[in-house]
């Protein structure tokens, strides 16, 4: 959601760019959303590390909090390559490049969907393999996008190469971001789910055990 959030600032800052035709701003400013992005995903990648000792803390099930530990740690990979492909799907979106994201989309699912198989049912990892197949497949769609950024016209055109410039006016792109973040989370919880009753409910149930795997 985090991601979501702030990638959206992309929105407002490549259309204002690809509408003024500054194309090479457009490769900046999503450059500027990586380089913010991945630094913010490393404190939620240190708490996904330590899921399985915060439940614990807690008082959950120890068991269940190994086996979500477990689950978090390998969706941490996941995590980088999320935030890279909403930069990227911004990006590509700005410029009205569509066609491209629905075949890598299409593309990345069917490959999800056979690399979920094997890990899960073939090679026995089950749950592991779940999440592992989850991280994997982000990455397998962050990179078909990034080569169609490479080899294609409209991605050389607005993207020249990383530049330094990524490091200026992160504030302008924080300002658009940090509002951004809050109105999808906020959308999200309203809209969706409600967080506060989620987690009442997380902690008034005392046996996760017996939830997960009820007993014959």
């Amino acid at each position: 959601m985090r991601q979501l959030g702030m990638g959206s600032a992309l929105d407002t800052l490549c259309g204002q760019s690809y509408g003024a035709k500054q194309y090479d701003m457009l490769g900046t400013h999503a450059q500027r959303a990586i380089f913010v992005l991945m630094l913010s995903s490393v404190p939620l990648a240190f708490v996904l590390a330590f899921t399985g000792q915060i439940l614990t803390a807690l008082g959950q099930n120890p068991e269940i909090s190994y086996g979500a530990g477990t689950y978090a740690r390998l969706l941490i990979p996941g995590l980088f390559a999320y935030g890279l492909l909403q930069c990227l799907t911004k990006f590509l979106q700005a410029q009205n490049i569509v066609h491209p994201l629905v075949v890598c989309s299409g593309v990345t699912l069917i490959f999800h969907i056979l690399l979920c198989w094997f890990l899960v049912q073939s090679s026995g990892l089950g749950y592991r393999g779940a999440a592992l197949a989850t991280s994997v497949s982000y990455w397998f769609n962050v990179i078909l996008l990034a080569l169609y950024v490479k080899f294609s016209e409209a991605g050389r055109r607005s993207w020249q190469g990383w530049s330094r410039a990524v490091l200026k006016d992160v504030n302008l792109f924080l300002s658009l971001a940090i509002p951004s973040t809050f109105m999808t989370c906020s959308a999200w919880s309203t809209g969706h789910s409600r967080w506060w009753f989620s987690l009442q409910v997380f902690f008034q149930i005392q046996n996760w055990k017996l939830q997960f795997y009820p007993s014959a």
